[in-house]
C-alpha cells in the first residue's frame, strides 16, 4: 500500500482537500469518493470519452488522469453545468437537436462541447476532428455534431 499524499482541487468551484493514494484515478475520487456520478466510465481504457472532465477548461479522460496530476487544479464535470430546471444552452442545444439517445455518453460529449465553444472552433469538419475520441454506440453522430454547432453559435 502506498503512502497517501495530501491534495487541494478546485472541483465545481468548490475547494476540496483529499488524502488519497498517489496512484488513484481522477474517476475513482469523482465517483466513489464524491459521488459525481454523472461522470461515467465507459471503458476503463481512455478510448470512449464518456469520463470527460474539464481541468483547467481543457478536455481529459478522467480514467486515465491519476488524482495526484491535479493538485491545485481546477476541475469541471457535468454536475457543474446547469440544472433540471436551469438548463445551460448547450443542454439545450442537445435537446433542441436530439444530440442523445440513450445519454450514457452525453456527459462526455458536452463536455467536449465546452472546450469546442473554448477553443473557438466553428465548423462542422473541425468539431467532427475534435469529437475523434469520444464514441457514441447508439447515433451516427450526426444529431451530436448539430447539437454542438448550434452551441457554438449560442452566445
Amino acid at each position: 500500500m502506498s503512502d497517501k499524499i495530501i491534495l487541494n482541487i478546485n472541483i465545481n468551484n468548490k475547494e476540496i482537500k483529499l488524502n488519497v493514494e498517489p496512484r488513484t484515478l481522477l474517476i475513482d475520487i469523482l465517483r466513489n469518493n464524491l459521488n459525481l456520478t454523472g461522470t461515467h466510465i465507459g471503458c476503463d481504457t481512455s478510448q470512449c470519452g464518456s469520463c470527460m472532465v474539464l481541468l483547467e477548461n481543457k478536455c481529459v479522460k478522467s480514467c486515465s488522469i491519476l488524482v495526484a496530476q491535479c493538485d491545485n487544479k481546477s476541475i469541471k464535470t457535468i454536475e457543474s453545468i446547469g440544472k433540471e430546471n436551469n438548463l445551460s444552452n448547450v443542454q439545450k442545444a442537445f435537446k433542441n437537436n436530439h444530440g442523445l439517445q440513450c445519454g450514457f455518453c452525453t456527459p462526455g460529449f458536452i463536455m467536449s462541447a465546452i472546450e469546442c465553444k473554448n477553443n473557438k472552433l466553428s465548423s462542422e469538419d473541425e468539431v467532427r476532428e475534435f469529437l475523434d475520441g469520444n464514441f457514441c454506440r447508439c447515433t451516427g453522430y450526426q444529431n451530436i455534431v448539430k447539437s454542438i454547432t448550434s452551441f457554438l453559435k449560442m452566445p
